[in-house]
């Protein structure tokens, strides 16, 4: 059986690197072009790009994907099924190529958590489990009959980051059952269940970043986590910006007020909240690097 993979990150590279060990045909790889990044613009490939060239798996790049080079390109190798994992929405003419379809791995369980960042919202909402899902491309995003899926718990500290690197890993697992079991004709794909109550994981926006102190301390908490490390929830300290990777909860103390900042210039810094404070552990000010709260606060009188 022949394969397209498509992705970009290193979240994909994970689930190729798994489809290369269990030995399919891996025919061609689709990523995004070579974009120019750093002080020099020097061109940077994307992850998955620098897997397969070291793979010697043959690269496209296009920056449209309807592209009539493009398409005649990815025709040319004849895939039975096309993999998409962390890559962007394709046109009807692209994944509905191959006769045994394209299928997608997705960071939740779903039909909850449909859209571009659904490892974020979960832990933003608080969420005590997530997972991976693998199902069928069809017209609406995220929308396809799942074909397998897997779960696990969430920390109550566990970061977007970790969630990110251990979901990375059970989707490759989950994406080699899946393909498997496609190769040998052995799929029993079920329609997405239907809810009135589906959570929404759609793109992070700046704005949405910033830090509402008047909010109760868990749905700051859970902002702080859900965002870290990136894009990385902030507030503003003397107008600049302070970005927070890790924080913790603790309980308020009376006659201070949201927004109120309490330190004692060497080891702590904490903000108030609605009900309680929220403890800076990891933090990076604008204009220095990330560091823990006790070498930021050394050089820093508050």
């Amino acid at each position: 059986m022949k394969i397209v993979f498509m992705g970009t990150p290193d979240f994909a590279v994970a689930s190729l690197d798994a489809l290369v060990q269990a030995n399919f045909d891996i025919v061609a790889v689709v990523t995004a072009p070579d974009k120019p990044a750093g002080r020099g613009q020097k061109l940077n490939e994307s992850a998955v790009k620098k897997y397969a060239v070291e793979k010697s798996i043959p690269v496209l790049q296009p920056e449209k994907l309807k592209n009539k080079e493009f398409l005649a390109a990815l025709k040319s190798y004849q895939a039975d099924l096309q993999v998409v994992v962390a890559f962007r929405m394709l046109p009807e003419v692209v994944w509905n190529m191959p006769p045994k379809g394209t299928i997608n791995l997705h960071g939740s369980l779903l039909p909850q958590y449909r859209g571009a960042a659904p490892i974020n919202h979960a832990i933003i909402n608080g969420e005590k489990e997530s997972g991976v899902t693998t199902f069928f491309l069809t017209h609406e995003i995220d929308t396809g009959d799942i074909i397998l899926s897997d779960r696990t718990p969430i920390a109550d500290n566990e970061t977007a980051g970790e969630l990110h690197d251990k979901l990375m890993v059970i989707g490759a697992n989950l994406l080699v059952k899946t393909v498997t079991a496609i190769a040998a004709g052995d799929v029993a794909e079920q329609p997405q269940p239907q809810s009135d109550e589906l959570k929404h994981a759609p793109k992070i926006f700046k704005e949405d970043c910033k830090i509402d102190w008047n909010n109760p301390s868990i749905k700051v908490h859970n902002l702080i986590r859900g965002l870290s490390p990136y894009p990385t929830a902030f507030t503003l300290l003397n107008d600049k910006t302070l970005k927070i990777f890790k924080a913790e909860l603790e309980d308020k103390e009376p006659g201070i007020a949201a927004g109120g900042l309490l330190t004692d210039n060497k080891t702590y810094l904490k903000f108030a909240t609605k009900d309680g404070f929220i403890k800076l552990l990891d933090i990076q000010y604008e204009g220095k690097k990330r560091m823990l709260i006790e070498d930021f606060l050394r050089g820093m009188r508050l």
